[in-house]
């Protein structure tokens, strides 16, 4: 007789923790970014594939309704916790024990065994997910997104490192969870190494991009519509404007451009899209205070985060897009201007070595010494030949990144950690800390 596998159980109904920020909050402000992104795309394709996605945020507004649909079959739930306004992500571990009582309370409200598995994102939520997972008995699937002993140890000159409360909470997270998703080798690696997460817990799955939006098509007319000269020589950053993104870095970098070739001074337009964010909110205006100081008022634009509509066109009108972040989990930013066709000069940290890869689809840099990258992007936007070629390499690389992909990649890690969550013995001793 032939025996024939059985296909591993996929979720029918998911909760999605996402403590400290809505994924109805805009990219690039705030604590919005990447995270946002990945929760909003995957979760409307997890719907798609016939999985019920419900998130978990805080609410942060008292106008908001209880829940609000995102997309069919997928509703993101705010849960009351502290004040509405003014309260920082620091402040958030003393509201958790609220926010948890809000989750479960909404479980409560369902017929026992409504959720199949959690998935957490970012350590405030996976401290909320891992009492969620103890009381409903079904497996937690963790992301990190960002880790406060990587960040510690790639700190942009004056950041504040993060506390060691976070330190504790995090190691407390991966310590419980079933599956930890990492977005590249690296963090998996990081996780392994300074967190000692199992090694057979750990999945990589890279984050998408949506490559209906993010194409390379009309840059002419692109140009024309965010009101940017055909002529002009356009050097993109976008993301929060905080110490970590380093958007000081393509400032200084821009400087250096001119004093190194002065003729593109009437032509070179540096833009800055994103607001201020985490350590950045203290000094609101030191981005601009610092091009006025370097005589670049002219040259600097600043415009706030936009739809993905917009955000593609800018990608599109942009000669070179720059992330010199100190620190990224993956870099969705680099994606997405690839997708476009655009090149990406970024630093050589983290995930934006899986998001770029060098030579071929952008230049990654050692550092985050202004004149190394300001040679990078000289070499790209004076020789045509160059930049033809990694824009070809640009478009080709991040045609491997679609939410498609990504989302099949995480059905598999729940449907493991569904088949394996059966051991309620080893769950219980790995929570033990300390």
């Amino acid at each position: 007789m032939t025996v024939f596998p059985v296909a591993p159980r996929r979720p029918r109904r998911i909760a999605v923790l996402s403590v400290h920020t809505s994924p109805l909050d805009q990219p690039g402000t705030g604590d919005a970014g990447g995270m946002n992104v990945y929760i909003v795309e995957s979760a409307k394709r997890l719907a798609r594939r016939g999985v019920e996605v419900e998130i978990f945020t805080r609410a942060t507004d008292s106008e908001l309704p209880p829940s609000v649909p995102l997309a069919p079959g997928v509703t993101v739930r705010h849960i009351t916790a502290g004040p509405f306004e003014g309260l920082h992500k620091e402040d958030l571990p003393a509201q958790l024990c609220a926010v948890t009582a809000g989750v479960l309370r909404a479980e409560a409200s369902r017929a026992e065994g409504w959720y199949d598995l959690i998935h957490s994102h970012y350590w405030l939520s996976g401290q909320v997910a891992w009492l969620a997972q103890e009381r409903w008995g079904v497996p937690l699937v963790h992301s990190m997104h960002t880790m406060a002993r990587i960040k510690n140890q790639q700190l942009a000159e004056g950041d504040t490192p993060e506390p060691e409360l976070r330190v504790i909470g995090e190691q407390q997270v991966v310590d419980a969870a079933d599956r930890l998703v990492a977005n590249t080798d690296d963090e998996a690696k990081d996780l392994i190494n300074y967190y000692d997460a199992d090694p057979e817990r750990v999945a990589i799955v890279h984050p998408g991009v949506d490559l209906d939006v993010f194409t390379a098509t009309d840059r002419r007319g692109a140009r024309v519509r965010v009101g940017v000269d055909q002529n002009a020589v356009v050097l993109l950053f976008v993301g929060r404007i905080q110490p970590l993104k380093a958007p000081d870095v393509l400032v200084r970098a821009a400087a250096e451009l001119l004093a190194h070739d002065p003729g593109l001074a009437d032509r070179l337009q540096v833009v800055i899209a994103g607001g201020p964010s985490g350590t950045g909110l203290e000094r609101p205006h030191h981005l601009e205070e610092l091009a006025a100081s370097l005589g670049l008022s002219k040259t600097v634009t600043f415009i706030p985060p936009m739809q993905r509509t917009t955000l593609a066109d800018w990608y599109r009108s942009a000669d070179v897009c720059v992330v010199p972040s100190y620190n990224e989990s993956f870099g969705l930013v680099a994606v997405e201007a690839q997708a476009c066709g655009t090149p990406v000069v970024a630093a050589s940290v983290g995930g934006l070595r899986t998001a770029v890869v060098d030579d071929f689809s952008g230049v990654l840099v050692d550092g985050h010494d202004p004149r190394s990258y300001m040679h990078a992007i000289h070499r790209l936007i004076t020789d045509a030949g160059e930049h033809e070629r990694l824009a070809r390499g640009a478009l080709a690389h991040a045609q491997s990144f679609g939410w498609d992909r990504t989302t099949e990649a995480l059905l598999d890690v729940y449907a493991d950690a569904m088949a394996s969550a059966g051991d309620d013995t080893r769950r219980l001793a790995r929570v033990q800390v300390g």
